[in-house]
């Protein structure tokens, strides 16, 4: 991706009343080249670039694929899997899920629905007419607590509810993708994956932030029969 040439490095005005986090973490937004960039293009945020980046990689959106976007508030993995696969109003084939309500997105439908429910994915089978997932994406994570072994633990289980969503609603061959965070326990769930999965790459996309211990697993070739 090559960024337009803009002023970048912005600094704090002096004078405002900001704890050193808070000043840390903007002084970051306002220096980031992807913020501004998916400001420029629309995108509702930098993670957009994520999904982007890893679809250039991989290939999972082709043009009339069926995409389930877990935990997608406020949208920016949506919008980039609208283009991908020409969704239309007409023909929706993104359908975004989240306990938060998210702005509507021409071409696809954004629900605000606990995924965890069983009757959710009843109702997902039903908006895409009686098929399965293609894609099933989440960028989901678990609000922070500071303790790296307990934020990893519910990281990991929120990842791992979403993968059991997955295995239910995804088509032969389809493909799963998710955001994973290294701490030991990703193992287990790992395995499961190759069981289930023709191909498990893992990939730390360019716009992951560095100093981010997240990663993205993408498993394609979805086996079924589960």
């Amino acid at each position: 991706m090559q960024f337009n040439d803009r002023p970048l490095k912005e600094h704090l005005r002096r004078g405002g009343r900001w704890s050193k986090s808070s000043a840390k973490w903007l002084q970051r937004q306002l220096n980031d080249p992807y913020v501004s960039e998916a400001k420029a293009l629309g995108f509702r945020g930098r993670a957009a670039f994520k999904i982007q980046q890893m679809n250039q990689q991989f290939h999972f959106f082709k043009k009339g694929a069926r995409v389930v976007d877990l935990g997608c508030a406020p949208g920016g993995w949506s919008q980039v899997a609208v283009k991908a696969v020409h969704s239309t109003p007409e023909r929706p084939l993104v359908i975004g899920l989240d306990l938060l309500p998210a702005d509507p997105i021409d071409g696809a439908i954004l629900l605000q629905r606990d995924f965890r429910k069983p009757e959710v994915a009843e109702e997902l089978t039903t908006l895409l007419g009686g098929q399965k997932a293609d894609v099933v994406m989440s960028d989901m994570a678990a609000n922070t607590t500071g303790n790296h072994m307990v934020d990893h633990l519910r990281i990991m289980g929120l990842v791992e509810m979403a993968y059991d969503f997955a295995v239910k609603v995804l088509a032969e061959n389809g493909t799963f993708v998710a955001k994973i965070f290294q701490g030991g326990t990703e193992k287990k769930l790992l395995d499961r994956m190759k069981a289930d999965f023709k191909s498990v790459k893992h990939v730390k996309p360019e716009a992951s932030r560095k100093d981010s211990s997240e990663f993205y697993v993408v498993a394609m070739g979805f086996k079924g029969g589960r």
